[in-house]
């Protein structure tokens, strides 16, 4: 393992839970490894860094369990030529791990401090295939399409179909749908010809989609 001695414990009980689901791409593993968790936190949530609790990131947002990052990821089948779009870049941590999957990432977010904050992590990594920036996601990025990944860490209170037009053939989006309060379904939605085919892929609590972006932070 590449990561420090004090975070191999919670990584190795990482994998543990991901196996215990069922086989997991050995290039999504090397793409956690390499990709140093606790840069993304606070300090004082290093400990729980590889745990699947979501923890609180600034302007209110916070980051996804680990092992919810993982099955979206793996459920995008991203190839090595993709150019991806995720909506919700919030600390930078998936755009990270993709990055070392696809050939660019697109990431966006409505909170200009996320943004920054990404930009200077991306930089002290040295990962250059990835560009962020301050955007409305609403409606995605109709603009810089067509990309063959789409996905959204903010719920949609209906079926996204605005993203067809955005996804390359065969492409594949991933967003959860439904209500503002209490759970929706994580969806994965496979572009076939002028239509979706959906699976749904679990149940999780995220926040609503919000338009515009924000205006001071």
């Amino acid at each position: 393992m590449n990561l420090p001695i004090d975070d191999r414990e919670g990584f190795a009980a990482f994998l543990l839970r991901l196996r215990g689901r069922g086989t997991v791409p050995k290039a999504l593993i090397a793409a956690f490894e390499a990709t140093p968790r606790r840069g993304f936190l606070a300090a004082h949530f290093h400990q729980l860094a590889w745990s699947d609790r979501m923890l609180p990131i600034e302007c209110g947002e916070a980051i996804e369990g680990a092992d919810m990052q993982a099955a979206v990821i793996a459920a995008l089948a991203i190839e090595t030529g993709n150019r991806v779009l995720e909506i919700g870049t919030g600390s930078g941590y998936t755009a990270a791990v993709m990055s070392r999957l696809a050939a660019r990432i697109v990431t966006i977010d409505r909170y200009k401090t996320l943004v920054e904050q990404a930009r200077q992590r991306f930089e002290a990594l040295g990962i250059g295939n990835v560009i962020v920036r301050q955007a409305d996601g609403s409606g995605g990025l109709p603009a810089e399409g067509p990309f063959d990944r789409i996905v959204a860490w903010a719920a949609f209170d209906s079926l996204p179909r605005f993203l067809l037009d955005q996804l390359s053939s065969g492409g594949i989006v991933i967003a959860p749908i439904g209500p503002e309060e209490g759970e929706q379904v994580l969806a994965k939605l496979t572009k076939v010809g002028s239509r979706f085919e959906r699976e749904d892929i679990g149940l999780v609590r995220l926040q609503p989609i919000l338009r515009s972006v924000a205006a001071v932070i």
